[in-house]
């Protein structure tokens, strides 16, 4: 769907945000998308965004924004969820997104304009510590959610932006185990090399598995006032890597064998040639003719605020 070009007047950056701060709990977190996760997200995106926006594809099918909608994008990253929004709700609607990390945004405004859409904006937010002017009918999340320290109230702070009755649709990992490549290169290195006691190494939070029990994420939701908690599993084969030395080079950058490798500091960057050869051989059966690929399982998980006050 094409983006609306030139019907109305760009927001001015910041409109809409009544109070932005930052949660202490997720400074370290906000750190380290804003610096070694970001650097390694604009390596792999070629893998990255292919990979999870055909989960986001599917919640959009699944949960589409409706046309003159106002959208929430949470956790947007590069912006491109925030455009496919914009495209699907039109010159009347409207799609802000939000993440933590100023580069993500930056990259995000950037791409924006060069694609001529008119009806996004983007800005640096911690939901979990702001409270919004605007109002929005729709709230879209692709893995943006499973970072918060204190979830409930990022979720709630969520809730109270959209309008009575206004819907939430996001998507998040499932366990480990229901992706059992990411679940076996973690395991290769954690039986190589321990994590630093005492590393300076910024880690993600919670991590993105956080909201892999659906009975867990169901109570946040409803915690955070959401009604109508649905969640359906999402399985979708996705490519990891063109060949086995990329595959293998994605999974030891991103998700946690990747953040078991920094946080194991020196000894793992001097075994890094031996743990290489043997997250290769754990992911060598996902080898194809047209690379490696693997099932990927997650949640869409849809939800809605009460008509009336919480």
């Amino acid at each position: 769907m094409p983006y609306p070009h030139a019907q109305r007047e760009v927001p001015q950056r910041g409109a809409g945000v009544a109070t932005n701060q930052t949660a202490s709990a997720n400074e370290e977190a906000i750190g380290a998308w804003d610096g070694v996760l970001f650097d390694r997200f604009r390596k792999f995106r070629h893998i990255i965004v292919p990979a999870l926006g055909a989960h986001g594809d599917e919640a959009m099918r699944l949960e589409p924004p409706a046309t003159g909608d106002r959208v929430l994008d949470i956790g947007c990253g590069f912006g491109d969820t925030t455009l496919q929004l914009a495209g699907r709700v039109g010159a009347g609607g409207s799609a802000l997104g939000v993440d933590a990390a100023p580069r993500f945004i930056e990259a995000a405004r950037e791409e924006a304009s060069e694609a001529g859409a008119q009806n996004v904006r983007f800005e640096v937010v911690d939901v979990e510590a702001t409270s919004f002017d605007d109002q929005f009918d729709y709230a879209f999340s692709r893995f943006g959610t499973m970072f918060f320290a204190n979830p409930v109230a990022a979720l709630r702070n969520i809730r109270e932006a959209l309008v009575p009755g206004g819907r939430l649709c996001m998507v998040v990992w499932r366990q480990k185990l229901d992706n059992p490549w990411i679940h076996r290169a973690e395991t290769v290195v954690e039986g190589m090399v321990a994590e630093e006691e005492d590393s300076d190494e910024l880690t993600c939070g919670p991590g993105p598995f956080s909201m892999a029990n659906a009975d867990a994420t169901s109570h946040v939701l409803l915690n955070a006032g959401f009604l109508d908690v649905t969640l359906r599993r999402c399985d979708i084969p996705i490519r990891i890597g063109r060949d086995l030395e990329e595959a293998a080079a994605y999974v030891m950058a991103l998700g946690p064998a990747g953040e078991h490798i920094r946080l194991a500091g020196e000894e793992a960057q001097r075994r890094l040639p031996e743990i290489t050869a043997a997250v290769r051989e754990a992911l060598s059966e996902y080898q194809g003719e047209d690379g490696v690929r693997a099932g990927m399982s997650t949640w869409i998980v849809s939800a809605r605020s009460p008509a009336g006050p919480a």
